[in-house]
C-alpha cells in the first residue's frame, strides 16, 4: 500500500509553500512522525512529519518548487510489496516528476500558475496563456500577473556595449526578452530594469518571496486608510518603572511597553468590534474571540505569532505570552498552529521605530497597529487654569484599516479609545 503525504495547512490564509530542503531520499526507510521535508511559507518554516512508517517510494516535487496546500509532496510505501518495489537506498537519485503544484495550479488553459496568481488573473481578466512566468519552472507568480495587468513588457534597445557576463543568479533574475509595444499610453516602462555593470543581484529567499506576494495581495484586496494618534506615555512609564524590578525578578525578563498597548487595544476592540473582523464575500464577520498577532522580526524575515484569547489575560499574562512567542519565533521553535487565527495585529519595530509608519494589513484581518518610537518632547499642559510647557514621553500610534469594513468614525474612535486607556494608565499587573 502507498500513502501520499500532502502539504498541510500551515497558517491562516496560507495557500502554498516552497519546498526548501528534502530530509529524505527515494528508498529511505522512515518512521512515523519522522521529519520528511522542510517547507517555507510567508508565515512559518516547518518540517512536515511522516504520517506512517515505511519506505520512500517517490519524491513528487523538487527543492524550490511552489506547492499548493493539499498537493502531495511524496509517496511512502507501507507494506512489504510496496517496499520491495522501491530501489535500494542510494541506488537512485531523488525523483522529481511532473509536480502536483503544476497540475493543481494549472487549468484547461494550459498555463501553470500559483494559486494566488490564478485568483488575481481571474479577478483582473488576464489571459494566463499570454503571461510569461518567472517563478520556479516558469510558473506564473502574482508579480507576473501584476505586470500583465499594467501592460506588456516594453521593448528595450540593446546596449551599446555588452557588460561583463552576469552571474547565474543575475541571469535568472534578469528581465525577460522584450515584447512588442502595445498601443496603451499607460505602460509602466520603469518596472523593467536592465542590469548594469557592478549591480549586485540578491535572489529573494523563499520566505521573502512569499511575504512579498502576501503584501502585494493585501494592498490589492484591501483599500488601506491610515490615521495617527499622539499619545502621552508618562502614566504608562510611571506604572512600568514602579513594577519593572519586581516583574523581572518574578518573570525573568524585562517589562516592555508593548504589553500595555496590547492590553489597551484588547479593551478597545471589545468596544469597537468592527476592527476585530474579516470581510467574507459580501459580508463582514465580527469575531467573538480576540486573538492578537504580534509582528516579530527574525533573521529570516517577519512572522506573526498569535496571543490567543488576549482579552482573558492580565497585563502580566499578556507580557509573558508576548515574550514566549517572540523568543520562540527568533529560535524557529514556533508551531504552525501558533501562527493561525489572529483577528488583529500589532507591530512594534523597537527602539529605532522612527516617528510612525503605516503597516500593511495582515489578511484576512481589517486592521493593524504600528507603534512609533517613544521620545521625550516638549508639550503644553494646563494646570490651575495656566498653560505650561512640560517634557513628556510621546509615542505616535498609527492604525491602518480596511475601508471596505471600517469607516473613519469607528476607526478614529477605536484609536482615540486606546489613547485614553494609555494616558489614564489604570493598569493592574
Amino acid at each position: 500500500m502507498s500513502v501520499d503525504v500532502p502539504l498541510p495547512e500551515l497558517g491562516e490564509s496560507v495557500v502554498e509553500g516552497t519546498v526548501s530542503r528534502w530530509l529524505v531520499a527515494q528508498g529511505d526507510p522512515v518512521e512515523r512522525d519522522q521529519p520528511l521535508v522542510e517547507v517555507t511559507t510567508d508565515k512559518v518554516d516547518a518540517e512536515i512529519p511522516s504520517p506512517v512508517a515505511g519506505v520512500v517510494e517517490a519524491l513528487l516535487v523538487a527543492e524550490g518548487d511552489v506547492v499548493p496546500v493539499g498537493a502531495p509532496l511524496l509517496r511512502i510505501a507501507t507494506d512489504a510489496a510496496g517496499t520491495g518495489a522501491s530501489p535500494p537506498h542510494g541506488s537512485a537519485a531523488p525523483q522529481a516528476v511532473g509536480t502536483p503544484a503544476e497540475s493543481s495550479s494549472g487549468s484547461g488553459d494550459g498555463a501553470t500558475a500559483t494559486p494566488l496568481a490564478r485568483r488575481a488573473a481571474e479577478g483582473a481578466g488576464v489571459d494566463l496563456t499570454a503571461v510569461e512566468g518567472t517563478g520556479s519552472r516558469d510558473r506564473i507568480t502574482l508579480a507576473d500577473v501584476e505586470r500583465a495587468t499594467t501592460s506588456a513588457a516594453p521593448a528595450t534597445p540593446a546596449p551599446a556595449a555588452a557588460p561583463a557576463a552576469p552571474s547565474a543568479s543575475a541571469e535568472r533574475l534578469a528581465p525577460a526578452p522584450a515584447r512588442p509595444r502595445d498601443a496603451s499610453p499607460n505602460r509602466a516602462a520603469f518596472l523593467h530594469y536592465q542590469l548594469q555593470p557592478g549591480d549586485e543581484v540578491i535572489p529573494m529567499s523563499p520566505l521573502r518571496r512569499l511575504v512579498a506576494e502576501h503584501m502585494v495581495l493585501s494592498k490589492r484586496v484591501s483599500p488601506h486608510v491610515g490615521t495617527v494618534a499622539e499619545i502621552d506615555m508618562a502614566g504608562v512609564s510611571r506604572v512600568r518603572d514602579a513594577h519593572k524590578r519586581a516583574f523581572r525578578e518574578t518573570n525573568g525578563f524585562a517589562l516592555s511597553f508593548l504589553p500595555f498597548l496590547v492590553h489597551a487595544a484588547v479593551r478597545a476592540l471589545r468596544e469597537f468590534p468592527r476592527l476585530n473582523a474579516s470581510v467574507l464575500e459580501d459580508a463582514i464577520v465580527e469575531k467573538k474571540d480576540i486573538h492578537i498577532g504580534i509582528a516579530v522580526e527574525t533573521e529570516k524575515g517577519l512572522v506573526v505569532p498569535v496571543v490567543r484569547h488576549a482579552d482573558r489575560l492580565s497585563l502580566a499574562g499578556v507580557a509573558q505570552a508576548v515574550e514566549d512567542l517572540a523568543s520562540r519565533a527568533r529560535t524557529k521553535k514556533l508551531s504552525a498552529d501558533e501562527l493561525k487565527g489572529g483577528t488583529f495585529t500589532i507591530s512594534n519595530p523597537g527602539r529605532n521605530g522612527n516617528l510612525y509608519g503605516f503597516a500593511i494589513i495582515n489578511q484576512p484581518q481589517v486592521g493593524i497597529l504600528r507603534m512609533g518610537e517613544i521620545v521625550k518632547r516638549p508639550v503644553v499642559r494646563s494646570s490651575g487654569g495656566e498653560d505650561a510647557i512640560v517634557i513628556r514621553p510621546i509615542m505616535h500610534l498609527a492604525l491602518s484599516y480596511d475601508h471596505r469594513a471600517v469607516d473613519g468614525a469607528p476607526a478614529n474612535g477605536f484609536l482615540y479609545r486606546i489613547r485614553e486607556l494609555l494616558e489614564e494608565a489604570e493598569f493592574d499587573l
